[in-house]
């Protein structure tokens, strides 16, 4: 079964936790320090829209892509109240294209550990390269390796009065990933229904991401720790990249 197919509905609901809010303040901190005001935006592998949505209230116009239908129909519902609403988009980030050039790309919440063959993650980088403007920016973030390691064996639950989601993690070092095993209960009236998806993620080096973003021909590459400026840390579970496209003039 596909990833996020009866998830999406119950997304928000079992992500209630994720501050979206101070993701997209660092994105802006990181713009800041690279001098750049984007107008135009893509949010890649955007799921059910809450980053669009929060760049499209900051004036961007936004353009959310993600692989899933099922997601992009509950970000498009969310969308309908936005004046200034984003254009989805059903693609695969090794197949994206945008019709416009764009200033800024971000890809958040670990998406990029969702394209699990490394060559179509260097794909996937190329594309993003090619859909930016001269001096765009392309802000996405990883869990670590370490992280991913350290899910096997782990056994985590999620609910709330409509859902519940019982979850296991499996670390496979010949394949270098983890996997998600999901069971998804979920009520509709007073019935409750059963569904299993498997989700997958590839513990990408630091290293490996900055041969690729180099590769696309991506300059200026930093590196973050979670949500701060700094160089990353053994504590850090998840890091940022930034990496700009062409010289700055």
């Amino acid at each position: 079964m596909d990833a996020y197919k009866n998830l999406a509905v119950s997304y928000d609901r079992l992500t209630n936790d994720v501050d979206y809010s101070a993701v997209v303040d660092f994105y802006h901190r990181i713009l800041a320090a690279e001098g750049v005001t984007p107008r135009t935006a893509a949010d890649l592998a955007c799921g059910t829209g809450s980053v669009s949505l929060l760049l499209a209230q900051r004036g961007y116009q936004v353009t959310g892509v993600d692989m899933s239908e099922d997601m992009l129909t509950v970000a498009a519902d969310k969308a309908q109240e936005l004046e200034n609403r984003p254009l989805f988009v059903c693609q695969k980030l090794q197949e994206l294209y945008l019709p416009r050039g764009v200033d800024l790309a971000v890809s958040g919440l670990d998406s990029m550990n969702y394209i699990t063959a490394p060559a179509d993650c260097e794909m996937a980088i190329k594309r993003v390269f090619k859909a930016l403007n001269p001096g765009g920016i392309f802000i996405f973030d990883v869990n670590t390796p370490e992280k991913l390691r350290a899910m096997d064996g782990q056994v985590f639950l999620d609910e709330d009065d409509d859902v519940y989601c019982v979850w296991r993690g499996e670390f496979d070092e010949k394949t270098n990933i983890c996997f998600y095993g999901m069971d998804l209960f979920q009520r509709t009236g007073n019935t409750w229904q059963r569904s299993f998806e498997e989700h997958q993620e590839y513990a990408y080096t630091r290293d490996q991401l900055v041969q690729f973003l180099r590769n696309a021909g991506f300059s200026r590459i930093r590196v973050y720790g979670d949500r701060h400026m700094g160089a990353p840390t053994q504590k850090d579970q998840r890091i940022y990249f930034s990496a700009r496209k062409g010289r700055i003039k």
